[in-house]
């Protein structure tokens, strides 16, 4: 579907993931729409993420059984990149969760398989916009949160904390020299 009923669409299917009854525990989770939102955005087939979100299908098939039991999920069939990296990113995230949510564990190895893409991670996650995902490493990894003080990129920036911890001292993103924005980002930090 394209055109200028894209964006209410997707804005249906995130309000109804929303509506749909669940569980206590998954309903106080505060992470439940920031997934509604992944979802969405998988159902409109934005983002790069594969099918199952990265997690296999036996934990993607939790997920839904917890958080929207019952909603008929249709997405887009996609392969999902490997990268070579992804354990490192994810243990990256991991280390410095939150520790308030276990679904905490599922979006460290979402944004770790969505940087594997060629958008900014806010795109490959097919999440809104930028602010979403702010607000998901806000909510979910804190500490890399508020490290990111000069507001970079947040696929750029995961890398350079990625790489620092491993001496790599020259480490762009995988896909960053494909972006457009590349000057944008590799440019001045403010």
């Amino acid at each position: 579907m394209n055109g200028p009923d894209r964006p209410f669409r997707r804005t249906v299917i995130f309000a109804e993931l929303l509506l749909v009854p669940c569980g206590a525990r998954a309903a106080g989770d505060p992470n439940r729409s920031l997934l509604a939102s992944l979802l969405a955005g998988q159902i409109m087939g934005n983002g790069c993420l594969p099918p199952d979100l990265g997690l296999g299908e036996e934990v993607f098939r939790h997920l839904l059984d917890e958080y929207f039991p019952g909603y008929p999920l249709v997405s887009t069939q996609r392969p999902g990149e490997d990268i070579p990296e992804w354990s490192d990113l994810q243990k990256l995230l991991l280390d410095h969760r939150a520790r308030q949510s276990p679904s905490e564990l599922l979006l460290a190895n979402i944004v770790a398989t969505a940087c594997g893409g060629r958008d900014h991670l806010w795109q490959d996650l097919g999440l809104l916009n930028r602010d979403e995902l702010s607000r998901l490493m806000w909510a979910n990894f804190p500490a890399l949160a508020s490290a990111n003080s000069g507001d970079m990129k947040w696929k750029k920036f995961l890398y350079r904390q990625f790489c620092s911890r491993e001496g790599i001292y020259v480490c762009p993103a995988p896909s960053c020299g494909e972006c457009k924005e590349y000057a944008k980002c590799f440019g001045p930090e403010n």
